[in-house]
């Protein structure tokens, strides 16, 4: 089976919304309610460029197999060096190691840009205890963990807090981050 990690294009984006959209209804991987619109994964897409972050997609023998992104961690201008990944995986290709080829090629980008940490946010999910070992095995540590901070399908959801440092030798950063100017509220 031949296996091809790539750049996603706005041509993926039907296909991105698809696995998410069922995810967002049938899962708990995340915590959306309503499937966001083609518009607003358009929108979600163009966030993730300006900032210059990957968007990655995986294709097993050229049928797309799942995604992956990093987003800004926060929005305050000190976090600038930190990024959340977020991999979602068609469950025709769970267990052949896409998620492991995403999430190897999404830190490769982000330690590339000079950023810090990559932090990984896993909820209580179906595919939870595999989405902990595989972060574990690249060099995640346990980060804490958010209890009952998530309501969906009338129960309450954990989140696993996960962070791989890329630096750990605490050096001063060379690359400038993120522009996170301007934040939120």
């Amino acid at each position: 089976m031949s296996r091809t990690i790539r750049d996603a294009t706005e041509a993926d984006l039907p296909r991105i919304a698809a696995l998410y959209g069922r995810e967002v209804l049938n899962g708990t991987a995340t915590f959306e309610l309503v499937p966001p619109t083609p518009d607003e994964m358009a929108g979600r897409f163009a966030a993730v460029k300006r900032h210059d972050l990957p968007w990655l997609v995986a294709e097993l023998d050229g049928v797309f197999a799942g995604y992956a992104y990093a987003s800004p961690f926060r929005p305050r201008p000190a976090y600038r060096y930190g990024v959340e990944g977020s991999i979602y995986v068609e469950e025709t290709a769970r267990g052949d190691g896409v998620g492991r080829a995403l999430l190897e090629a999404l830190i490769g980008r982000v330690r590339g840009m000079g950023l810090r940490h990559v932090i990984g946010a896993i909820s209580d999910s179906d595919t939870s205890a595999a989405s902990i070992a595989l972060h574990r095995s690249l060099g995640f540590r346990d980060a804490g963990v958010y209890r009952q901070v998530g309501w969906k399908f009338e129960r309450w959801l954990d989140v696993t807090l996960m962070q791989l440092d890329l630096a750990p030798d605490g050096r001063p950063p060379e690359a400038p981050g993120l522009d996170l100017t301007g934040g939120l509220a």
